[in-house]
């Protein structure tokens, strides 16, 4: 039966190649600020950067984590991250399952 309450959440962010995805990807997970980041190779984003229209191959990066490692994660990801203004947008985890919203609390925990 699915959690409804819950305070998981996603957070999408993009890193220029798959190689930086990757590293953000090890150290957010080393750290304990996401319990799993999924990997999306090649995502086309189309935007607007001072004025110009840009567009970019991608990695898009899916961060699995909870409302209280949302300060921390967002910190640290700022700090690593190669862009000047990188991607962080948090959306709601509605329901999920108990056995994997209780993995990602335990993997969020520090020891």
């Amino acid at each position: 039966m699915p959690e409804s309450t819950t305070t998981a959440r996603l957070v999408l962010t993009t890193a220029p190649s798959a190689e930086a995805a990757d590293r953000l990807a090890r150290t957010l997970v080393e750290e304990q600020l996401a319990a799993c980041v999924t990997l999306v190779p090649s995502v086309q984003s189309v935007y607007r950067w001072q004025g110009a229209m840009e567009s970019a191959t991608e990695t898009l990066l899916l961060l699995k984590t909870s409302v209280e490692r949302l300060p921390a994660l967002e910190a640290r990801l700022l700090a690593l991250h190669s862009y000047q203004t990188p991607e962080f947008l948090v959306l709601p985890v509605e329901s999920g399952s108990r056995s994997y919203l209780d993995w990602l609390a335990a993997s969020l925990r520090r020891a």
